[in-house]
C-alpha cells in the first residue's frame, strides 16, 4: 500500500518521491529579524574579557578580598573548620572497659566510674570525648546492674536449693 507523498512543509526523509520544496537555509532571518552579527576574531566576546582583574589568591586585585569575604577563621586549617579537638584518652578507656564488660561483667563498674571521671576531667581541660564518657556511664552502669540481678538470681537459686535439700534429707 503506497501512502500520498506528505504535505504541509515539512520533508519526510523516508519519502522516496520528489521533495515538494527545497529545505529551509538555517543562516537566513526568521520572519524579518535581524541577523545577529559575529564576533571578529580580535574580540571573540563582546563583553570585554570576562577574567580581566582575577588575580591569584593573596595578590592585589583579590576578587574575593575585593568583595569583602573576611579572612579564613583559623588560619592553616581550611576556611571555617576549626582545629582537630584533642579526645580525652580516659574517655576511651571507659568507653572500651565498659564494652568489654559485655563479656567479662568485671570491667563493666570501672569503666562506668573512669567516665565519671573522664567527664570531670573534660569539663576542666575542654577537650573532646564526652558523649564517649556518657555511653561508658550508661554502658557500665546498665551491664553492672545487670551482673547484680545475675547473681542475687544465682544466691536466691542457690538457698533454695540448699533449704530444699535440708526438708528433704530430714524426712527420711
Amino acid at each position: 500500500m503506497t501512502y500520498p507523498p506528505p504535505s504541509g512543509g515539512w520533508n519526510d526523509p523516508a519519502w522516496s518521491g520528489q521533495q515538494s520544496s527545497p529545505p529551509a537555509d538555517p543562516t537566513l532571518p526568521i520572519s524579518g529579524q535581524p541577523v545577529p552579527t559575529q564576533p571578529t576574531a580580535a574580540e571573540p566576546y563582546p563583553g570585554g574579557d570576562p577574567y580581566a582583574g582575577m588575580k591569584a589568591p593573596g595578590q592585589p586585585g583579590d576578587p574575593y578580598a575585593a568583595a569583602g569575604y573576611p579572612p579564613p577563621a583559623y588560619p592553616g586549617y581550611g576556611y571555617g573548620y576549626p582545629p582537630q579537638q584533642k579526645t580525652n584518652g580516659l574517655a576511651i578507656a571507659a568507653l572500651v572497659l565498659s564494652l568489654v564488660g559485655v563479656g567479662s561483667c568485671i570491667t563493666a563498674p570501672i569503666g562506668a566510674i573512669l567516665g565519671h571521671v573522664a567527664q570531670k576531667q573534660i569539663r576542666q581541660t575542654g577537650e573532646g570525648g564526652e558523649g564517649m564518657a556518657k555511653a561508658a556511664i550508661i554502658v557500665g552502669w546498665i551491664l553492672t546492674g545487670l551482673l547484680v540481678l545475675v547473681i542475687l538470681f544465682y544466691v536466691a537459686a542457690i538457698v533454695f536449693a540448699i533449704t530444699q535439700s535440708d526438708n528433704t534429707s530430714s524426712s527420711y
